[in-house]
């Protein structure tokens, strides 16, 4: 088959993403010099970096201590059975740098904690939640608030997925007050479904790309989330859990 001239080599990879209403060169721009974290390359995180390095986001830091196991394969997209054994970041970043050459991808081997969260998050325009632990994602929600950064948060369990972004106005503590029992956390040692890791990531990393490029409206305030089994998303909206002083005062206090 003989390639078309849209296909020849040397033409801009983002011309079709360029090309969409209220992006054009400057979304793309803005996108090129945004940096972004990325907390967990797992079922989510995958398919998140996969987008994000595809769309030519200029920096993105891959944050995870675990390493790739026969039982991610299935959801788990940038993994093969030659990854089984290496650390997530460094098999994740020699997955991106095939598909994306020029992005800068830095690999964080280490375990998010509340000793170096905000080190790790400080100096991004967009954090990406792909974990699986109430404790990492308040950890992380709460290193981002102090920020000032907004989170793309998703997470999916079973048949279902949730998707929403949290922002100055919009909390993880809106949605979770409190750490839920370990009975809530989900993927490890859990049922999931494969695809739905990828449309959830993808949900995500939408939202990361928007921020990021400073188009669109970022999906704040409102929760969506999908059942699998009917393929039907729906929307909740997200109300403050307690006045921001009274929250400020209990969190001063911990």
């Amino acid at each position: 088959m003989t390639p078309s001239p849209s296909d020849s080599p040397g033409l801009d990879p983002f011309v079709r993403q360029r090309a969409l209403t209220g992006f054009g060169a400057r979304g793309q721009q803005a996108l090129s010099q945004a940096s972004v974290a990325l907390v967990g390359v797992g079922g989510l995180g995958c398919p998140v970096a996969q987008y994000l390095a595809a769309a030519g986001v200029g920096r993105l830091t891959l944050i995870d201590a675990d390493h790739v196991s026969v039982t991610n394969l299935h959801r788990q997209i940038l993994f093969g059975p030659d990854s089984v054994g290496r650390p997530k970041v460094h098999a994740a970043v020699r997955a991106l740098r095939l598909i994306a050459p020029g992005v800068d991808v830095r690999p964080q081997l280490v375990r998010l904690d509340q000793h170096n969260a905000k080190d790790l998050l400080a100096g991004h325009d967009v954090i990406v939640d792909g974990t699986d632990t109430f404790h990492t994602r308040h950890l992380i929600a709460d290193a981002a608030e102090e920020l000032g950064i907004p989170v793309a948060w998703g997470a999916v369990s079973g048949w279902h997925g949730q998707v929403t972004v949290f922002t100055g106005d919009a909390r993880m503590r809106d949605l979770f007050p409190e750490e839920p029992g370990p009975d809530l956390d989900t993927c490890e040692g859990g049922a999931v479904l494969g695809p739905l890791c990828g449309q959830v990531g993808a949900a995500l990393a939408t939202e990361a790309l928007k921020i990021a490029s400073g188009t669109g409206t970022a999906l704040a305030g409102t929760l969506a989330v999908v059942d699998a089994r009917t393929g039907r998303w729906r929307e909740i909206a997200l109300a403050p859990a307690a006045p921001r002083s009274a929250v400020s005062s209990e969190q001063a206090r911990a």
